[in-house]
C-alpha cells in the first residue's frame, strides 16, 4: 500500500518531512474520461513543477505510486538544477493514442488551474507541446508549450544536451579528459532524448551502439546515423564491451542483474529513476562503476521549460543547462571526499538547498 502522507520514521531522511507529499489531488471528469492524479511533493523552493505523464496504468494504485515517486524526484531535480521551484508531477490514466481528446485535456487544465499556481505542468511520456497548448486554454500554469505560443517546444533538446554535459564530466573524472571521442557508448532507448543524445555523441566522435524495443525508433535513427551499431536488447547491450552505459528508456534499468553484468566504466543516461531499488548505487560504487545521478544529468529539460515562466530564451536556458557539467564534477568530488556514492552526495546537496533556502522563504515580508 502506498503511503501518501509520508514514510515511516526509519525511512525519513535528514531533512524533516522530505519524504512527505504536501498535496495529492485526484481529478475525475466522467464525460471526457479524465482520471488524473496531481502530486505536489515540496514547495520549499517555490511552486511545484513537473510534467504530465499520460500512460495506461494497470491500476489506480500503480498510477499513484508512480506519481508519488516522480514528484519526489522532481523536487530533488529542481533543487539540484538551482531552480526556485519545488517538485510536482501529474499522471493521466489511459492510453494517449485512444483516450486523449480536447475535452479531456481541457478538463485536466481546469484542475491544474484550481491549484492556484502551486503546480506548473509540462510535457512527459505521452504528452507533447501541442497538448500543453490545449491545457493552457484552461490554465495559466502551463510550460513546455509550442514556440508559436511563446513556449520552449520540445524539452528533449536540452535534456539530451544536459545528459551529454554530465557524460563529459564523467569522462573528465574517470579518464582525465572531457571527451567521448573514441569511447564506446551504449544507449538504451532512442526516443526523443536518446535520439538527440546519439547525435551529440556521433558529432563528438564516439562509437555508439544502441537498442530499443521500437523498430520504428531504431530505423528512424539509422536513417540519420547509419554507422551506429544496433543490438537486440538491454541484455546484449549491457553485457557488451562498452565504456559508457546510457539508459534513456523507462526507469528501473539498473537492477541487480544488470549491475552484475555491466562492463561499462560510466553510467550516465536520460531516464528517470534508473536505480531499481535502494542499494543499487552502492553496488555500482563497489564495482568501480561511476554513476552520474539521473535527476542531475537529465535536468536540462526542466531547465528548458522552467525558463518559459519568465519568458523563454533558449540562450539563457542552454547556458544554465551547461552548468550541469560543473555540478556533476562537484558531486563526484564530494562523493570521493566523503566516501559515499555519487547518488548519496547528490541527494545531500539537493536536501541542503531545500532546507537552507526553504528556511529563508519563511521570513515574513509584511504582506
Amino acid at each position: 500500500m502506498t503511503d501518501v502522507f509520508g514514510l515511516s520514521h526509519k525511512d525519513a531522511g535528514p531533512v524533516t518531512g522530505q519524504n512527505r507529499h504536501e498535496q495529492v489531488v485526484f481529478c475525475s471528469d466522467e464525460r471526457s474520461g479524465l482520471r488524473a492524479i496531481i502530486a505536489i511533493h515540496n514547495t520549499a523552493l517555490g511552486p511545484g513543477l513537473g510534467g504530465t505523464r499520460f500512460y495506461p496504468y494497470e491500476s489506480e494504485q500503480a498510477a499513484l505510486a508512480d506519481v508519488l515517486n516522480l514528484s519526489r524526484a522532481m523536487a530533488y531535480k529542481n533543487a539540484l538544477a538551482g531552480l526556485d521551484l519545488g517538485g510536482g508531477k501529474a499522471v493521466i490514466i489511459g492510453d494517449p493514442a485512444k483516450d486523449k481528446s480536447e475535452a479531456l485535456l481541457r478538463a485536466y487544465g481546469r484542475f491544474v488551474q484550481s491549484l492556484g499556481g502551486r503546480y506548473y505542468t509540462a510535457c512527459d511520456v505521452g504528452t507533447y507541446s501541442e497538448d500543453m497548448d490545449v491545457v493552457a486554454r484552461e490554465s495559466s500554469y502551463v510550460t513546455g508549450r509550442t514556440p508559436a505560443n511563446g513556449g520552449a517546444g520540445d524539452s528533449s533538446i536540452l535534456t539530451a544536451y544536459g545528459v551529454f554535459q554530465g557524460m563529459r564530466a564523467a569522462a573528465e573524472y574517470a579518464y582525465g579528459t572531457p571527451t567521448l571521442r573514441g569511447r564506446r557508448v551504449g544507449v538504451e532507448g532512442v526516443g526523443k532524448v536518446g535520439h538527440r543524445l546519439v547525435g551529440h555523441l556521433v558529432e563528438e566522435g564516439a562509437e555508439v551502439v544502441i537498442c530499443d524495443v521500437s523498430e520504428a525508433a531504431v530505423e528512424r535513427l539509422l536513417r540519420r546515423h547509419p554507422r551506429v551499431e544496433v543490438v537486440a536488447d538491454r541484455l546484449e547491450l549491457t553485457g557488451s564491451d562498452i565504456d559508457v552505459y546510457a539508459p534513456c528508456s523507462l526507469g528501473g534499468a539498473l537492477d541487480d542483474e544488470t549491475v552484475a553484468r555491466l562492463r561499462a566504466t560510466i553510467v550516465c543516461g536520460g531516464a528517470n529513476n534508473q536505480l531499481a531499488h535502494p542499494g543499487v548505487e552502492k553496488q555500482l560504487a563497489d564495482r568501480g562503476i561511476l554513476y552520474a545521478p539521473d535527476y542531475l544529468v537529465n535536468s536540462g529539460g526542466v531547465i528548458q521549460v522552467a525558463d518559459e515562466i519568465a519568458g523563454f530564451n533558449m540562450d539563457r536556458a542552454r547556458a544554465k543547462a551547461t552548468q550541469i557539467y560543473d555540478t556533476t564534477l562537484k558531486i563526484f568530488s564530494t562523493a570521493a571526499e566523503d566516501g559515499i556514492p555519487p547518488a548519496v552526495a547528490a541527494d545531500r546537496l539537493a536536501e541542503r538547498r531545500m532546507s537552507e533556502v526553504g528556511r529563508i522563504r519563511g521570513i515574513w515580508l509584511g504582506h
